[in-house]
């Protein structure tokens, strides 16, 4: 069975960085299989690496990317996650993703075999609850980027067509 964790991150209280939470919440409305499971972590780092540990073959987490193209523009990411030294999530509300990956080592778990970060280039993240306008635009396309992923993940254990690393596409 391939076991597949969607996971929505950020913070509502910052403009666009709640973007992976928004497509987290809408991601939750669809009908899934039961091995697949969708969730929004919010700020909680610390939650998603004990997450991260439970036996998952495939982590889609959703978040905002900053990569200096246009806001809106959906990227889909395979992060190296060999490079990522071991240490721990300083605050338990801290939601920096490398921090995370680390935490899950220093508690002698493993990660999901495959970890992929689908992102979105933010416009504005000032002190506000919702989205600027290119961010809300593209979400029906991270939608249907992660559901494509998922899909070409229950047809077959390699991935490598669904995502490649850095690469991109405009919403």
């Amino acid at each position: 069975m391939n076991r597949v964790l969607i996971a929505g991150v950020g913070n509502i209280f910052l403009g666009d960085d709640g973007f992976g939470v928004e497509v987290a919440r809408r991601l939750a409305c669809e009908s899934w299989s039961t091995d697949v499971r969708v969730m929004d972590f919010g700020i909680r780092g610390v939650h998603l690496a004990y997450e991260l540990i439970a036996g998952y073959d495939l982590a889609i987490i959703v978040d905002t990317v900053s990569r200096g193209a246009a806001p809106g523009t959906i990227y889909v990411i395979e992060p190296d996650l060999e490079g990522v030294s071991c240490g721990s999530v300083s605050d338990s509300h801290d939601m920096v993703l490398d921090n995370v990956f680390a935490m899950v080592r220093t508690l002698g778990g493993s990660m999901p075999r495959r970890v992929l970060i689908v992102g979105c280039e933010p416009a504005d993240f000032g002190e506000k609850i919702g989205l600027s306008e290119p961010v809300s635009r593209a979400i029906p396309n991270t939608i249907r980027a992660v559901l494509e992923i998922v899909q070409g993940r229950m047809a077959s254990v390699s991935v490598s067509s669904a995502a490649e690393t850095g690469a991109h596409k405009e919403a």
